[in-house]
């Protein structure tokens, strides 16, 4: 149960980044409090994503990661950060990215931050 709190906690810190350095990730609310438990909705929806439907895209993706090397993460990290924002809207939750190029950037930040944040936490494994 530590474990999930601190990888949502992470990702919510890595959304927040990613929302704040680009103009094309938005999130919205009344206050800040509204805008803070968005956020951590979305992350809890992102993280859901990342377990349910990314394994399932890298493995059918596993030549591509072969032939790129490994570049076709940050395709598959946008799709993934897309994926989240669509069904934030229809959960009728107030985040959204605007385009692929976007959520290329977007996921790229979201990686980078979410490692960061990963090494800095603890976890159960600590």
């Amino acid at each position: 149960m530590k474990n999930f709190l601190v990888k949502t906690i992470a990702n919510a810190g890595a959304l927040g980044v990613a929302i704040w350095l680009l103009k094309g990730i938005t999130l919205t609310g009344d206050n800040t409090g509204r805008q803070a438990l968005t956020l951590i909705l979305v992350a809890l929806v992102f993280g859901v994503v990342n377990v349910v439907v990314k394994p399932i895209v890298k493995l059918l993706a596993f030549p591509l990661f072969i032939l790129t090397l490994g570049l076709i993460t940050l395709v598959i990290n946008a799709l993934m950060l897309l994926l989240t924002s669509w069904l934030a809207g229809k959960l009728d939750l107030s985040f959204h990215v605007d385009g692929f190029g976007t959520a290329v950037l977007g996921g790229l930040i979201v990686s980078i931050v979410a490692w960061a944040l990963h090494v800095v936490l603890p976890d159960d494994k600590d």
